[in-house]
């Protein structure tokens, strides 16, 4: 890993100036110990010690995070950062296995803009601040890393419409001129005018997966379209996911309401209450209770699968890690259930999946072999 980066992102974290997927990362490196080594004094290692105490959730104070270890060695200092970690060995630390011998990292923060005018801003390497302005709205590069509409003097007659993209392997936060926050998951795309204001309406265009906080409006109501629906809020948190190489597309409810508006029937048209999911697929529309932590748990740097298919599996880890998928048998039906953090590198992930004994891997650079 690169110390510098490191540094700068646990600076970040002690800071409060984190984005919360920054701190999932930075917590996920708590847990597995995985910083380079720093000595450190006893004295400041209890001072350090009391004030991570009172910095981060401590997993639930979960007492395995603070192991007493023999030596200041073993301590993970971030120096001039003020922030310690200190941590023993992971509970389920896998043996290394020689089929993993090309790793790849987990995704990242990124993501690409392009503006009315067809420019194209890549964040990850534009600087903090102002990046544009259209339609009288300010767009800036936070120092957080977030992407912000900021309202001035709206001009209500203009269209001019920008997208933000995430390439596979990465995810952005977006905050919108009326306060909605949104985050986009990798391979993903969310289309929307500069204003969000269009005959009274705010509107987005979604392909692929995104969380969505929609601020109230109760004269414009919030509507996300994707290629086979159309989710319509008044404010509310909700996840949509809609991936043109799913067979379905699941919308799940975590506060408020919304209708799931479906353009091959209308009579279908739902609301649906928090706890519940509407997935569309070939078959129609159906409403179910839902773990609604399961659905969103790749916003909160974790993979969830709940009897998920294989071949579903390995759909979104491919999304995550950037890599092509192949398959040496026809395992994709077999289902798997499981949590684990996205902040690992694949072989990680897939020791875990293997130790189910349903399938096996073998990694090629940036191509994953499915195997019996």
């Amino acid at each position: 890993m690169d110390n510098q980066k490191e540094k700068a992102l646990l600076e970040k974290y002690k800071l409060g100036e984190a984005t919360e997927l920054e701190r999932a990362m930075v917590e996920d490196w708590i847990a597995h110990g995985i910083f380079p080594e720093y000595e450190i004094s006893d004295l400041d290692l209890e001072v350090q010690l009391s004030e991570m105490d009172k910095q981060l959730p401590l997993f639930e104070k979960q007492t395995k995070l603070w192991p007493r270890l023999a030596g200041a060695a073993a301590i993970f200092l971030v120096l001039g950062a003020g922030i310690l970690y200190y941590i023993g060995k992971a509970d389920n630390e896998l043996p290394k296995n020689e089929t993993y011998a090309n790793d790849v990292t987990p995704g990242s923060v990124g993501a690409t803009l392009t503006l009315a005018n067809g420019k194209k801003i890549k964040l990850t390497d534009a600087l903090n601040g102002e990046l544009a302005k259209e339609e009288g709205v300010v767009i800036t590069k936070s120092a957080n890393g977030k992407l912000v509409y900021s309202a001035k003097d709206i001009v209500t007659e203009a269209n001019r419409m920008n997208t933000l993209s995430t390439a596979r392997g990465e995810t952005y936060q977006l905050q919108l001129p009326d306060g909605s926050k949104v985050w986009l998951n990798a391979a993903s795309s969310l289309t929307y005018s500069a204003s969000l204001n269009k005959e009274g309406i705010r509107q987005v265009v979604l392909q692929g997966e995104a969380y969505f906080e929609i601020a109230r409006d109760k004269k414009r109501p919030f509507i996300v379209e994707t290629a086979k629906q159309k989710v319509e809020v008044l404010g509310t948190h909700f996840n949509v996911n809609s991936y043109s190489d799913e067979a379905f597309t699941a919308t799940t409810l975590l506060e408020g309401s919304v209708r799931i508006n479906t353009s091959a029937d209308a009579v279908a048209n739902k609301v649906i209450r928090p706890g519940e999911q509407a997935v569309l697929a070939a078959n129609g529309l159906r409403i179910s209770e839902v773990d609604i932590e399961e659905a969103v748990a790749w916003k909160n740097g974790k993979f969830i699968f709940q009897q998920e298919t294989i071949g579903t599996v390995m759909r979104k880890i491919a999304r995550w890690y950037d890599v092509e998928v192949v398959y040496e048998a026809d395992l994709k039906d077999k289902t798997f259930s499981g949590s684990m953090s996205r902040f690992e590198n694949v072989s990680q992930v897939l020791r875990k999946i293997e130790m189910t004994d349903l399938v096996h891997f073998k990694v090629e650079g940036r191509r994953i072999v499915v195997m019996k």
